[in-house]
């Protein structure tokens, strides 16, 4: 893929699919599925004594299947096991068909630096191939800032919400889901009681999202571990849609449709956004730089948020 096809494929990167490299023939299912990025994993869904098979696996799937347009990450293991170099160096050499290298457990600078290090440090192979920051634990997110600011070879975040969890001791046992006991219990005038749950994860992620915005980054949210409950799957990832996430990792091929759906705009939000832009090329023909749209004032804020809509729909921003 090339540099300008890339940039073209940060924008519409909807679903990321995950699958376990030692699973062939999964990854051959994630080429031919309909998500707009594979991620193979090499760490958290391979057994220690599969990760060997995995690499190889992962290597031959990059040379010879078919990807299409897809962006194709792998996840290596962290930088405190025994592979890390050994995962870097083996794709950066052998690997034809790869855009981004996805590092887990992203907390300092140093993480990144030491892995484009071993990138450059040889001539040959992916040169372009370029970084993606998993951020899963207390220590990321408290330095997400610092980490996303690195630049380099680094264009995304991902928030790894499962690792995150247990970082912080939250009482949860399914990855993306809250628990129940994080509510609100308030009790009306005349005594009757009612709870909400809350969000766990708006703080993270928004801090996850402000660093990434703030640096041109990508930003993708983790995924929701519930394969089988789309509605679910379908809430969790319109709430990322609408903070203004990228897109969000799935985990199952029957969550693709559901994702990408819920980060494509409606025709409805499109023809608004064409409609606010249109008014506000009218206005500017008039020397104004304010107009009524539908009953509502729209400036250049809102053609700013126009473009933004567009982009998500694929069109011409």
């Amino acid at each position: 893929m090339s540099k300008q096809e890339f940039q073209t494929s940060m924008q519409r990167v909807r679903s990321v699919l995950a699958v376990p490299g030692h699973r062939y023939k999964m990854v051959q299912s994630a080429a031919a599925s309909a998500a707009d990025g594979v991620f193979i994993d090499l760490e958290d869904a391979v057994p220690p004594n599969e990760k060997a098979e995995a690499l190889s696996s992962a290597i031959k799937a990059l040379n010879e299947l078919d990807w299409g347009n897809k962006v194709v990450t792998v996840r290596v293991n962290s930088l405190d096991g025994n592979v890390f170099e050994h995962e870097i160096l083996s794709l950066k050499r052998e690997a034809a068909r790869l855009d981004t290298i996805l590092i887990p457990k992203v907390e300092r600078i140093d993480t990144l630096r030491q892995a484009e290090s071993l990138i450059e440090g040889e001539a040959g192979g992916c040169v372009d191939l370029r970084l993606e920051a998993l951020i899963e634990t207390a220590g990321g997110v408290a330095n997400v800032d610092a980490i996303a600011a690195a630049r380099g070879r680094l264009v995304g975040l991902h928030f790894g919400v499962g690792d995150f969890s247990a970082s912080i001791g939250a009482r949860n046992v399914e990855v993306g889901g809250t628990h129940a006991g994080y509510a609100v219990t308030r009790r009306d005038e005349v005594g009757n009681y009612a709870t909400v749950t809350q969000d766990l994860w708006g703080y993270p992620m928004m801090r996850i999202l402000v660093a990434a915005r703030a640096n041109g980054l990508r930003a993708i949210d983790g995924p929701f571990g519930g394969f089988r409950d789309l509605v679910i799957t379908r809430a969790t990832a319109l709430k990322a849609a609408a903070m203004g996430y990228d897109g969000k990792q799935v985990i199952h091929p029957t969550q693709i449709d559901v994702t990408q759906a819920a980060f494509t705009p409606t025709p409805e939000e499109v023809g608004q956004a064409r409609a606010t832009i249109d008014a506000m090329k009218d206005a500017e023909s008039q020397g104004l730089a304010a107009v009524s749209v539908n009953g509502k004032m729209v400036d250049y804020a809102n053609v700013r948020m126009a473009h933004r809509i567009l982009l998500m729909a694929g069109g011409d921003a």
